[in-house]
């Protein structure tokens, strides 16, 4: 089942954790998440998942800044999340996905006991102009059944800012 937005909020501060939490980012079924003032972009071309791959970040101005067509950019979350008993997932708005701008088609399932902010993958299919603390995504709230393990990864959990992709970190360990 689908947490309400009520239920969403009834579970502040013992399920669910949405620092800072604005009452009007409240939505029937979830809650509306913003895009903090920093990118990422990865700086070459053709990336390898074996290595770390060189990234740099860039302010998004108040004035706005115009992503480009075939570019994935990286941005995160202005609001830090926890979740216990729960599962988050992560979706773009339609509002946004509507002007061609794409945010988090893949990996929005997230795992109980997330701690930290979302890292978004960005893209868009033609150029289009975006600003920081525009309500970008929205996570809703899954029931969780039977036992379960507590989410504790190394690569993503509590982080403070944007995450590129750790992937190579699995290949190393498996050798």
């Amino acid at each position: 089942m689908i947490l309400s937005g009520r239920e969403i909020e009834k579970r502040l501060g013992t399920d669910i954790v949405l620092d800072p939490f604005t009452p009007s980012q409240v939505n029937p079924n979830s809650y509306n998440l913003r895009l903090h003032n920093t990118m990422m972009v990865y700086r070459n071309h053709t990336l390898d998942m074996r290595e770390p791959n060189a990234a740099e970040e860039v302010v998004i101005p108040e004035k706005g800044m115009i992503l480009e067509p075939d570019k994935l950019y990286l941005g995160r979350t202005v609001e830090y999340t926890e979740t216990d008993n729960l599962v988050p997932m992560l979706e773009g708005r339609s509002s946004i996905g509507r002007l061609g701008l794409f945010v988090h088609v893949t990996a929005g399932f997230g795992d109980v006991g997330f701690k930290g902010f979302w890292t978004l993958e960005i893209f868009c299919v033609q150029p289009v102009r975006i600003y920081p603390n525009i309500e970008v995504c929205q996570v809703y709230f899954h029931t969780l059944e039977g036992d379960y393990e507590r989410y504790e990864s190394g690569k993503y959990q509590g982080n403070n800012g944007i995450q590129p992709s750790l992937l190579y970190k699995d290949f190393h360990s498996s050798q």
